[in-house]
């Protein structure tokens, strides 16, 4: 059961879409503009950099309130598994900015959120590769999917090292559906850049740049 309403934690707080909100008080419905998607990158190419920013912290931010949330109702009767059910309070913020029911279900892609879940469950130094990693590739190859995929693989790898080194202090069991938990993630990113990474086979794949939202 703590699961289930750890996961209904994180949709409640995924449904904020931060994009969509900000277009909307610019009169502007983000999933009408661009790729019609509404998280940070499209925000950052269609409304400007102030957007892309807002965004990025706004759905960065409201997974680490999940996480902050869960761990401040379970700390007490659930200490044992607590990185696990903070796991799930990420997966359901995920979820929710990724498939909002009250915008039929078009949200963004969850990296943002996802990067809420990895300030929120690995160390700082952890948190600083990812960031490493995901500037460094998008500054080399100008595609923010690139780094988005790669640090998701990232992400996973700290999540099971962590696990393996005892860090989380949990049994055995519940590693392994942590690490199910950062693997579904990781697999859900991936499903929702399909269509990026079809475009990056093809060469067609856009770059990054940075829009100013339309004047109405």
């Amino acid at each position: 059961m703590e699961r289930i309403i750890c996961v209904l934690i994180g949709y409640a707080f995924g449904l904020f879409q931060t994009g969509y909100i900000y277009g909307k008080a610019h009169n502007i419905d983000i999933r009408s503009q661009g790729s019609g998607n509404a998280g940070t990158t499209n925000a950052l190419r269609t409304l400007g950099w102030k957007a892309g920013v807002a965004t990025l912290l706004g759905d960065a931010f409201k997974c680490v309130f999940a996480v902050l949330t869960v761990q401040a109702i379970y700390r007490n009767s659930c200490g044992d598994i607590l990185p696990l059910l903070s796991m799930y309070a990420g997966m359901g913020a995920v979820l929710g900015h990724n498939y909002p029911f009250y915008l039929e279900f078009k949200g963004g892609k969850g990296i943002a959120a996802t990067a809420g879940l990895l300030l929120s469950t690995t160390p700082w130094w952890m948190v600083l590769i990812c960031l490493f990693v995901f500037v460094g590739l998008v500054a080399a190859t100008k595609y923010v999917s690139v780094g988005s995929l790669v640090v998701v693989i990232v992400y996973l790898i700290e999540i099971v090292y962590l696990g393996q080194s005892g860090t989380f202090g949990m049994e055995a069991n519940y590693l392994y559906e942590t690490y199910a938990i950062a693997a579904f993630l990781m697999i859900l990113a991936f499903y929702k850049h399909r269509a990026n990474i079809g475009r990056l086979l093809n060469g067609t794949e856009n770059k990054l740049s940075i829009g100013k939202a339309n004047k109405k």
